[in-house]
């Protein structure tokens, strides 16, 4: 299994500092938190970190650095943001120009960075429990889609709401929701549950990001708020220059899952 050769956040960081690693992180060094990264140049960090406070449930933010700075901080100080993801995305005027796993040499002295809680950290304690988790069981990045529920402006950022889905079975989707509401720093509980099409989704089978998983006749579609949601915001606001995670390639921390529990 791809997951055991990576026992910490800083194995999969390595991995992918060293062009080993460069697909989705479900299910790597399970136990320790992941997430969604938003580089920017200074003069949009402001717009950004209101948007984030207004959207906490898609946008919970773990970690702001200064500008210019590779390291991330305590949650992972040996860290660097250009080279530690599996694969980036660069934007520019909304449009996407570039899926690269390394970033140096779009680095500027002004970005600042945003780590983003991200799903994939509460997906430990899910499974711990015995609430399979689907794109885990078939080895797929998690399927997201773009929702008709609109997100609070803030400055240019704007756009609709994405979120993650993960079928249950009725009974594991209440002990889901008790699961994951302790961790409203990785969106906590899930925004809705069944009748996708109320917010707007009409064909599971075709997510807007990450990869489809069957959802059967006994299951209901789970839906959690997403920290892709940015990267529609993005589209939607026509910055000249961001970059961010590709969806599923998240950033693993040295942070253990259960010290993001209860806020």
């Amino acid at each position: 299994m791809l997951e055991s050769q990576f026992a910490t956040g800083r194995d999969v960081r390595l991995a992918c500092r060293s062009g080993s690693l460069t697909g989705q992180t479900a299910g790597l060094a399970r136990g320790f938190a992941q997430a969604n990264l938003v580089i920017l140049p200074q003069a949009l960090a402001m717009d950004f970190l209101l948007f984030c406070q207004r959207n906490p449930k898609p946008c919970p933010l773990l970690a702001v650095t200064e500008p210019g700075q590779v390291r991330p901080g305590e949650i992972a100080p040996d860290a660097d943001l250009r080279t530690d993801l599996p694969q980036y995305r660069v934007w520019r005027n909304g449009e996407l120009v570039d899926e690269p796993t390394d970033i140096t040499r779009y680095w500027q002295d002004d970005f600042v960075s945003f780590l983003i809680g991200c799903s994939f950290t509460f997906e430990d304690a899910l499974l711990r429990a015995g609430v399979p988790v689907r794109h885990i069981e078939l080895q797929r990045n998690v399927p997201m889609y773009r929702t008709n529920v609109p997100c609070v402006p803030a400055g240019v950022f704007h756009g609709p709401l994405v979120v993650s889905m993960r079928p249950m079975k009725p009974a594991d989707v209440v002990r889901a929701v008790q699961i994951t509401s302790r961790f409203p720093r990785v969106h906590g509980a899930p925004i809705h549950i069944g009748l996708p099409e109320q917010i707007g989704i009409s064909d599971l089978s075709r997510p807007d990001f990450g990869e489809a998983v069957p959802v059967y006749e006994d299951e209901l579609p789970v839906f959690w708020a997403c920290g892709v949601t940015p990267q529609s915001a993005i589209m939607a606001a026509k910055p000249p220059l961001v970059i961010t995670h590709s969806p599923g390639c998240m950033f693993v921390t040295d942070g253990r899952d259960e010290q993001l529990a209860g806020g």
